[in-house]
């Protein structure tokens, strides 16, 4: 990797991916990093943060403005609404407002990360090609992540700058305040089974036990993600990024209940996103008792993603070789990789 200094712009500063991804970055002697968020965030002499209303074309040109050192922009940002049809406006705009005020400041820009998912190969509609390729033909619309590829696409034409699409799994990794935190959900869900004295149950859609899936964890995104960004054999390319290994939650749900020291039962269908909404005061209790941080329940609560990952009765993976052609070959444990996450957020004192 050249040792020239580059200067990284992270859009979704605060998110799993973008948290992730800048503590990558941090660790990396040659990038300085601007990250940007709604919130904002604490900057330090490596990471400056900057709060930023994406949806406001105008309030996006003007942060930007001034950051015309930028080589590097790593697209993170996402805005959830109900459905998919109400997903795309918000979603592309926010891209097309990051381009529309970074490209003419940025001089020397070289590369924008666009950051997808398997949404790309229809695994949110139900049961999907497997295994995903990144050559797998685009389906029947709306889904924003097809357009914003074709938006960055047809905005590189010509350009010095070239682009790529990074197509992790589920992701694993730490975010508070998340909508799309599936181990964190697990954790407080497994944590609360525990308080209250009940095994814990598998809460998904019959079938879902016995699938198989994948994860990604965050911090291999990130290094996978900054090495696409970097590597010129990989402009213009797109690249499934997960763990390489698969799962089924069979054997996964026993494991994760081991960790928490409980006992399992048989799986039964709960919408989390109902049976959860009430328990607040008992986060509270548990806080207090096991001298946890004061974050707001809402912050830790991911349970409508939780359900949807727990709905999914038909198999979700994706072929990872292309990456591994291309030259990126680290893999992750995940078994290890949700130990090690679940440590983190004792360490945290998130769970007890």
């Amino acid at each position: 990797m050249s040792t020239q200094i580059k200067t990284a712009l992270v859009v979704g500063a605060q998110g799993v991916i973008g948290r992730n991804l800048i503590d990558h970055l941090r660790t990396l002697d040659d990038w300085r990093v601007i990250g940007l968020s709604r919130r904002g965030g604490s900057s330090d002499e490596r990471v400056r943060h900057i709060a930023v209303d994406l949806l406001d074309a105008a309030d996006t040109h003007a942060k930007l403005a001034p950051l015309g050192d930028v080589t590097h922009v790593f697209y993170a940002a996402y805005q959830d609404r109900p459905s998919w049809a109400e997903l795309v406006p918000p979603n592309v705009a926010m891209l097309r407002h990051v381009l529309d005020a970074i490209e003419p400041v940025a001089n020397g820009l070289q590369h924008v990360s666009l950051m997808q998912g398997y949404k790309v190969y229809g695994g949110h509609l139900g049961p999907f090609k497997t295994p995903a390729r990144e050559t797998d033909a685009h389906f029947m619309p709306p889904e924003f992540m097809h357009d914003q590829q074709r938006l960055l696409e047809a905005r590189q034409q010509g350009k010095a700058w070239s682009w790529t699409a990074i197509r992790p799994s589920v992701v694993g990794g730490f975010a508070l305040g998340n909508p799309m935190n599936l181990a964190l959900a697990i954790a407080v869900y497994a944590s609360m089974s525990k308080e209250l004295g009940i095994p814990l149950r598998f809460p998904g859609k019959p079938g879902a036990y016995d699938r198989l899936l994948e994860m990604t964890d965050a911090g291999l995104l990130a290094r996978a993600t900054v090495w696409a960004a970097t590597d010129a054999r990989c402009a213009n390319q797109a690249f499934n990024i997960n763990n390489g290994d698969l799962f089924r939650w069979n054997e996964m749900w026993p494991f994760i209940a081991r960790y928490f020291e409980l006992e399992t039962a048989p799986p039964l269908p709960l919408s989390l996103d109902s049976v959860m909404a009430g328990k607040e005061p008992l986060w509270r209790q548990m806080q207090a008792r096991h001298a946890l941080e004061p974050h707001a329940y809402a912050d830790v609560s991911s349970w409508r993603f939780a359900d949807f990952v727990f709905s999914w009765d038909y198999d979700m993976f994706g072929d990872g070789s292309k990456a591994r052609r291309f030259g990126f070959h680290e893999y992750v444990d995940t078994r290890a990789m949700f130990a090690a996450l679940f440590d983190d957020f004792r360490r945290r004192r998130i769970i007890p």
